[in-house]
């Protein structure tokens, strides 16, 4: 084991604590973008109809990983997420405030669960860690 990775005898080592960690900063970016959807008075319906739309980003897995890789990392990236809220919100355009805050939620919500960006070698590989059945981690 590696020096510093754990608290002490008996203690859970510090990476399941970060990883709690930003388990819990990602439920919080989730709720807020809810509320912050609620607040605009945006559809739930469409809100519940679109929510895994951004997983269409995965179709670019069939051209290969890195093509993948890129499609998949680009509708789930936050910067983009608030780029087309801000586009949305200065433009005067709800559309783009749904679409960005919808992006942000889901981003947020894959991450919970441990659905990171993704490496181009790999689909079960992401910036959180190995995903997937064979992969799963303890946290």
């Amino acid at each position: 084991m590696i020096s510093g990775l754990q608290d002490g005898p008996g203690k859970k080592p510090k990476t399941k604590k970060m990883k709690t960690t930003l388990k819990l900063e990602e439920a919080a970016m989730f709720i807020a973008s809810l509320l912050l959807f609620q607040q605009h008075g945006f559809s739930w319906g469409w809100f519940a109809v679109l929510f895994l739309a951004p997983d269409l980003g995965m179709l670019g897995y069939l051209a290969g990983t890195k093509t993948g890789a890129f499609t998949y990392n680009l509708v789930h990236h936050k910067a983009l997420a608030v780029l087309v809220y801000l586009a949305g919100f200065y433009g005067a355009l709800p559309s783009l405030q749904f679409a960005g805050l919808l992006l942000f939620a889901h981003s947020s919500f894959d991450r919970i669960f441990g659905y990171g960006l993704k490496y181009k070698d790999n689909f079960h590989h992401t910036h959180l860690g190995m995903i997937g059945k064979g992969n799963l981690q303890t946290t």
